[in-house]
């Protein structure tokens, strides 16, 4: 990738359209689109309607220092494949190269418009497909966290030159760096990175979709239950136990969040081979689940409150289901106890089901939905490796351990805290990152 060329492409996705738009961006950018435009300038920042060779008539849009930091043309026309294609290739014959996936916005980067994590985030708002999604995307591109991590790093850094200045006056045996500071520093740092951290679940599931794991013990409803969720037939529903072997999964978009529903096998004590490998399977979907909906029998369970209490930090819907053969069972509908809410439906019926919807949202917070999360899993990786280094500081100082050793872990610190904003990067890490860009991004 050579940032001294010019480079062209179709910014809008493929395919027929009333209008397409093609984005030119080098320093040549201008000179060569005025050698197809039937104007002598383009006034900057502005909308100039002409006509492009004797190929179209197009409203051409000149920014002296667009997306990407550099001069920039973008040029509508009419969406017509063979209009977008022909005056695209007019620009590659007069000197423009095509832009290879995600090379705007890696420019935007190398440019200093956005740091790396800003620049993840323009392909997560075009991947967005739910207003979860997108606020998250929304959240990142405008600094998010990013902002945060830098003032933090600025810290980190301030107190490693104390730290190294120490050492260029070790035979002086003079202390820069206040120790009971760094120590403080250090506490808000962990702490921080904690609660980050731990938004990387809620964050990811809003990403990806919620995975939802519908359990419970054989023929109390779980497929007729998801079935009546989706809408659709997904699943097998039969009188006789052991019916589901494996897991079925259903995409559902409930208030602007998507959830990952995932029909697991019934769990009991078995002989059979195929249902132990369902039922393997079931605890795995509740192990990586963030929802866990708990399908009873009302007819059947004689204590419904039992179990309520769980400590494995996911949330807990117990669903009371068949409650047209329990009417009585109503009385729970709606209640909370410990961490499970209580629904009560009949799949069947459908009565009810539309209450589990809400408990669904519910269960996600809006409050955390709206905050910052991390939902980035290279993102995560790298704050578990500060979180690690931080860790190695805070018991160097608590072991009176040398400055010079105790600025290697800091430093150490440094450097995975950079990885996520840019501030350290490799031809490697960028090739990773941007190659998952469409072309014209």
């Amino acid at each position: 990738m050579n940032k001294n060329d010019t480079i062209a492409a179709i910014a809008t996705a493929p395919g027929v359209g009333g209008i397409a738009v093609v984005r030119l961006s080098g320093d040549e950018a201008l000179p060569i689109a005025l050698r197809h435009l039937a104007v002598d300038h383009l006034r900057p920042r502005h909308a100039t309607y002409c006509r492009f060779d004797e190929l179209d008539d197009v409203v051409a849009t000149y920014f002296p220092c667009g997306y990407t930091g550099e001069p920039t043309v973008e040029l509508s026309c009419h969406g017509s494949l063979f209009v977008q294609q022909a005056l695209l290739q007019c620009l590659l014959d007069d000197g423009a190269r095509l832009a290879d996936p995600g090379e705007y916005t890696m420019r935007a980067f190398l440019n200093g418009r956005l740091d790396l994590s800003q620049a993840e985030a323009v392909a997560d708002l075009v991947d967005a497909v739910t207003p979860a999604q997108h606020r998250l995307a929304v959240s990142q591109l405008r600094g998010g966290y990013a902002s945060r991590l830098k003032e933090l790093r600025q810290q980190l850094l301030d107190l490693t030159a104390l730290l190294e200045l120490e050492l260029d006056f070790s035979q002086e045996d003079v202390e820069f760096a206040d120790r009971t500071q760094l120590r403080r520093l250090l506490s808000t740092l962990r702490s921080h990175l904690s609660s980050l951290i731990g938004s990387f679940q809620l964050g990811n599931a809003l990403k990806q979709g919620v995975p939802v794991a519908i359990t419970g013990s054989p023929n109390v409803g779980k497929s007729t239950l998801l079935n009546a969720l989706l809408q659709d037939d997904r699943a097998i529903v039969s009188s006789i136990p052991g019916t589901t072997r494996d897991t079925v999964e259903g995409m559902l978009n409930i208030g602007g969040i998507t959830f990952r529903l995932i029909d697991t096998a019934g769990l009991r004590e078995s002989s059979d081979e195929v249902e132990l490998q369902g039922i393997e399977r079931s605890k795995k979907a509740v192990a990586e689940a963030t929802v866990v909906v708990d399908v009873r029998d009302a007819s059947l369970d004689a204590d419904p409150l039992s179990g309520t209490d769980h400590h494995d930090g996911k949330q807990h819907i117990r669903v009371l289901n068949k409650c047209d053969l329990m009417p009585s069972a109503l009385s729970l509908d709606g209640r909370q106890c410990g961490d499970t809410r209580f629904v009560v439906l009949s799949a069947k019926t459908g009565m009810g089901v539309e209450n589990l919807k809400q408990a669904l949202v519910h269960s996600v917070d809006s409050r955390d939905a709206d905050r910052v999360l991390l939902s980035n899993v290279r993102h995560r990786d790298a704050l578990l490796r500060v979180d690690e280094a931080l860790s190695h500081v805070s018991q160097g100082l608590d072991s009176d351990i040398p400055a010079d050793l105790v600025a290697v872990d800091l430093r150490d610190a440094l450097y995975h805290l950079g990885t996520i904003t840019g501030d350290v990067t490799s031809d490697d890490l960028l090739h990773n990152i941007f190659s998952r860009f469409c072309i014209g991004k």
